[in-house]
């Protein structure tokens, strides 16, 4: 699956008609969502075999944890935020869409949340 097709399917298209409307396209669910941040974090980075991603149950629904090297933690936050709360905008619309609450975080050396 393309780039485009994979964000189609997290984010919607618009509707089209007759039977190959429905051909290769998935619907988006957790793991996509988790893929998703996973491919942009690795991009993001100096060393992205070292990104790691994991989602976790939290009481306001699921929270997709980044972890990796300390100097690359800046990379995903970006100045002022901006990055980190443009991947957390993009993925809680997509989490829209499987009617789930998910939020993205960026952890410390100690498993603590840095962002």
């Amino acid at each position: 699956m393309g780039l485009f097709s994979f964000l189609g399917s997290l984010f919607g298209k618009a509707p089209e008609t007759g039977a190959a409307s429905k051909k290769g396209v998935q619907e988006p669910n957790l793991r996509s969502l988790e893929d998703f941040v996973m491919y942009v974090s690795k991009l993001l980075v100096d060393h992205p075999d070292e990104v790691n991603v994991k989602t976790v149950a939290s009481e306001n629904g699921k929270v997709i944890q980044i972890a990796c090297r300390a100097d690359d933690r800046g990379k995903i936050i970006g100045k002022r935020g901006k990055t980190i709360i443009a991947l957390r905008s993009l993925v809680s619309g997509a989490a829209g869409r499987i009617k789930d609450r998910v939020s993205v975080e960026v952890l410390d050396e100690e498993g603590g949340v840095k962002a």
